[in-house]
């Protein structure tokens, strides 16, 4: 499963033509410091992914530049806005809905902190996580085979939850509260802006920040939410 066709120079090109390049990082763990370290681990998730995917339908892109632009790229904005946030030092993260492992893999070779638990109730895709992450050696990730619902007790608060295209926000939002920690935060990855205020208010939740970037011609969004009190 690991013959390599896209290479770290490729993804650090697809980096730059991207507007998020990779830079070394001292906040991370050794072996990923370096931008061509983590450019190198992310170049064998991406190969990983497209030779997955064309028997297992993994993912809607199929080359692995498309792939890097529309899928990848989410990872990277992320990181940045997860540094942004008030998040405590080492927060437990719970990725719900994790599929072939976005945006959790590659968010987790350039953000690294606390523990992170990717949730995905299907078998084959949980299968390709823990394969990929046999050989990314991402600190600290766990995969989760099971329902949101079934999520161990110990794991639970979390400090934050992130979200792709889970189910439908104003179902999740009251879905998760029960898994947050009083001050946690709910993270979800949209292609709409954020509701309004008095949305969101009705919910049980609170508008934190929202950022936006463009990726292959579409908005993408970020939304932080935190829970009501």
């Amino acid at each position: 499963m690991a013959e390599s066709n896209v290479s770290a120079a490729d993804i650090l090109g697809a980096s730059i033509k991207a507007k998020r390049r990779l830079e070394d990082d001292t906040r991370l763990d050794s072996g990923f410091i370096a931008a061509t370290d983590q450019a190198r681990v992310l170049a064998y998730y991406v190969n990983m992914l497209v030779k997955w995917n064309k028997a297992m339908n993994l993912v809607g892109p199929k080359s692995w530049d498309d792939i890097f632009h529309s899928l990848i790229i989410d990872s990277l904005h992320l990181a940045d806005f997860l540094n942004d946030l008030d998040l405590p030092k080492s927060p437990v993260t719970l990725d719900l809905g994790a599929g072939a492992g976005l945006p959790g893999l590659p968010l987790r070779v350039v953000w690294q902190k606390g523990a992170y638990h990717l949730v995905e109730s299907r078998q084959k895709r949980s299968i390709f996580m823990r394969t990929a992450m046999q050989m990314m050696k991402l600190p600290r990730t766990e995969v989760f085979q099971g329902r949101a619902e079934a999520i161990p007790q110990e794991v639970l608060p979390a400090d934050l939850i992130l979200s792709k295209a889970f189910m439908p926000w104003k179902e999740l939002m009251p879905f998760v509260k029960p898994m947050l920690a009083e001050t946690g935060r709910l993270v979800i990855l949209s292609n709409d802006s954020a509701p309004t205020s008095a949305e969101i208010a009705e919910c049980g939740y609170e508008l934190e920040s929202t950022m936006e970037y463009k990726a292959q011609k579409k908005t993408h969004y970020f939304w932080s939410l935190l829970p009501l009190s």
